[in-house]
């Protein structure tokens, strides 16, 4: 049987054991194994059974994915390997073949082949649509089920502040801003907080919150101590930094 041990140093702090189709990995409490700390993304990264061995892969993270020091977006899995995750290192062990309860790929909704069917009939939908003029928003696969939503990306345009972009496309799960070297969004200044804000993508929707107590984030001039739903023409306000979150056409 296939595990994932979460390790500082030689101690083991979590143990997970891989019996599902897809094992994700990741910040929000959500993923299969947990890692609470700023330099995960949400949504970090993802372990399934894939022609007679296990894959891990990026998941689009902030950060990155290493296998025995190595940056991968995909890469298959074999006993003993090391996989970094942000600060963490996870080990990956293979005793044994995958438990039999483990679904067929076609059955579980997050495995890799059923992705690639949805985004083949998505885009044979959009074509039908488009020769018939009907609006994207009503289209539906040939099972009558709704098809998901087309990405939207979200834009960050720098008004006012110093950092090392005028723009910045936000492409990952999740994006910090401050002046840390794990930023996305890098501010500049001696007094630009660490980690000011973080800014995450579920659902095809932009949500941002503080992420520390000390640090006042504003939202169209007004205080915004909690997470919320950013918005087309938001204008977001950390100290001497701000700008304006919109989406890409």
């Amino acid at each position: 049987m296939a595990k994932l041990y979460l390790k500082s140093g030689d101690s083991v702090l979590k143990e997970v054991m891989l019996s599902q189709a897809t094992t994700t990995i990741g910040r929000l409490p959500d993923n299969s194994l947990q890692i609470d700390n700023l330099a995960v993304s949400g949504h970090h990264a993802k372990i399934y059974w894939n022609d007679g061995h296990y894959v891990i892969e990026d998941l689009g993270s902030l950060n990155g994915l290493y296998v025995n020091d190595k940056r991968v977006g995909k890469a298959t899995l074999i006993h003993g390997d090391q996989v970094r995750i942000g600060n963490h290192n996870v080990e990956f062990r293979n005793e044994g073949t995958p438990a039999l309860g483990v679904p067929a790929p076609k059955a579980g909704p997050s495995v890799p082949k059923l992705d690639e069917t949805i985004i083949l009939d998505t885009k044979q939908a959009r074509e039908m649509i488009a020769k018939q003029g009907a609006p994207i928003s009503a289209a539906r696969s040939a099972t009558g089920e709704a098809l998901p939503p087309r990405e939207r990306i979200g834009l960050l345009h720098v008004v006012e502040g110093k950092s090392d972009q005028a723009k910045y496309v936000l492409t990952g799960k999740m994006t910090m801003i401050g002046k840390s070297e794990m930023a996305t969004v890098k501010l500049k200044g001696f007094f630009a907080p660490t980690s000011a804000a973080l800014i995450s993508k579920r659902d095809n929707k932009y949500f941002i919150a503080p992420s520390e107590r000390k640090v006042k984030l504003k939202i169209n001039g007004e205080d915004s101590p909690n997470q919320r739903e950013l918005n087309a023409g938001d204008v977001i306000e950390v100290g001497k930094f701000k700008a304006t979150f919109s989406f890409q056409e």
